[in-house]
């Protein structure tokens, strides 16, 4: 189950990164970027599905916190940018630019800590 978990969870940083980057480097949001941030989203969720199968009742630690919190940030943005779209609302194109890649910055915090407890705990 591990295997899928880090699977997942790898493929929600390849496909969120390229989303973000995308849009960033574009300075323009597109439905290719929304596709994008839904598929690092859905894979993430199914990640921390295994995950939370693994820890198998452990209390909430850090990487739980901030996995939880960067999981639902990821959830907003990913809506934002649906409804940016969906409205064509140039005016928070700009403020959605600069949240993008706050949410990315703060979901690789996360994604970090579980890098090195897989190190720390062989």
């Amino acid at each position: 189950m591990l295997v899928w978990a880090v699977l997942f969870i790898n493929l929600a940083l390849v496909t969120y990164t390229i989303g973000v980057w995308a849009e960033r480097r574009s300075r323009e949001l597109a439905w290719g970027h929304f596709a994008f941030f839904c598929l690092g989203l859905v894979f993430d969720t199914v990640g921390t599905a295994f995950m939370k199968l693994l820890a198998d009742g452990a209390p909430l630690n850090l990487h739980g916190i901030t996995g939880l919190a960067a999981l639902i940030l990821m959830f907003l943005h990913t809506a934002w940018a649906g409804f940016v779209l969906w409205k064509k609302q140039d005016s928070q194109r700009k403020q959605f630019h600069k949240f993008s890649l706050f949410v990315w910055i703060l979901w690789l915090i996360p994604y970090s800590i579980g890098v090195a407890l897989s190190f720390l705990n062989g």
